[in-house]
């Protein structure tokens, strides 16, 4: 049974991806082609879907643009060595900034972390602004072994992430600050 805690991310349920064995389509984007073996499904992102992932027999994705060209997490896909360091100079560098709700999730891949930031309902531009600059500036203090959504430089079919597997650590609300 599928019982990660994705209420925490606002997942957008109206489609899903699957991951395919073969290519399903080829997208020229800003000059470069890009192979996509996920297959979109034009259906609800039910339960039963999610615990099929859950058991290993589908790899399901979910879209992190919304059909209006909005978003609701930027998201760190972390494939580093270290996320343990990632995750407390990421959780510094949020807080500093003012962001309070996030969560950081396992992959499939040990080792490797999902790190979504609740951004609430932002406009898409905006997103790709707030994406980059965070990034930027967890780059002065790590070795970068991250990508980070919403991405500009990838075709929307590529903006997505695969369903968690396990949540990591998160961090709720301001309780923390009244210590500062």
């Amino acid at each position: 049974m599928y019982n990660v805690d994705i209420s925490l991310i606002k997942v957008i349920k109206d489609h899903y991806y699957i991951k395919r064995n073969k290519i399903v389509k080829k997208i020229n984007h800003k000059g470069r082609l890009f192979f996509d073996k996920f297959e979109r499904v034009d259906e609800m992102l039910t339960h039963s879907v999610m615990n099929r992932h859950a058991k290993g027999e589908i790899i399901v994705a979910h879209s992190l643009i919304s059909p209006r060209d909005k978003v609701e997490n930027i998201v760190f896909d972390y494939n580093g060595r270290n996320t343990e360091r990632f995750w407390h100079r990421a959780q510094l560098l949020l807080r500093e900034e003012g962001f309070l709700n996030f969560t950081a999730y396992e992959s499939k891949t040990p080792g490797h972390l999902h790190l979504y930031i609740h951004k609430g309902h932002t406009d898409l531009q905006e997103g790709y602004q707030i994406a980059q600059m965070l990034s930027m500036k967890l780059g002065q203090r790590l070795p970068r072994e991250w990508r980070v959504f919403p991405n500009p430089d990838l075709p929307r079919e590529f903006n997505i992430l695969v369903l968690p597997y396990k949540v990591y650590k998160k961090e709720r609300g301001t309780a923390w600050a009244r210590h500062m």
